[in-house]
């Protein structure tokens, strides 16, 4: 049940990185890259929140949770990144697939790491 929750958290967060990365793309013309990194720091925003409150049910103070959360979402980010690089820059990958391929590691990455470090629960 809570990977299903962690899904649906998972893709409003994965929408706004999204939506994110095509506007500033197609719109402004900044590269994939850059587009894609600052959808993934605003939408880690959301998805701290949302995992944090409904996820996970976490009884873990702010202060503790949301360090360890930027722990790993900044190792998500240099993941999100490097992925990005070498698809998009040294491999010549359309950004979009690109992107479907950087999310469908890090939310393996992400999940494992939350629910067992970041959201852990005392109350099991």
């Amino acid at each position: 049940m809570k990977f299903l929750l962690f899904l649906g958290v998972g893709g409003l967060a994965t929408a706004i990185q999204y939506g994110i990365l095509i506007l500033f793309v197609e719109l402004w013309s900044i590269t994939a890259i850059i587009a894609s990194s600052v959808g993934y720091v605003v939408s880690s925003i959301a998805n701290y929140l949302l995992n944090y409150a409904y996820t996970f049910k976490s009884d873990e103070k702010h202060t503790k949770a949301l360090s360890k959360f930027v722990a790993v979402a900044a190792t998500g980010l240099l993941l999100n990144a490097f992925i990005m690089y070498v698809l998009v820059t040294a491999l010549t990958v359309h950004y979009v697939v690109s992107q479907l391929t950087s999310t469908a590691v890090i939310l393996l990455w992400n999940f494992v790491l939350h629910k067992t470090w970041t959201f852990k629960s005392s109350r099991r």
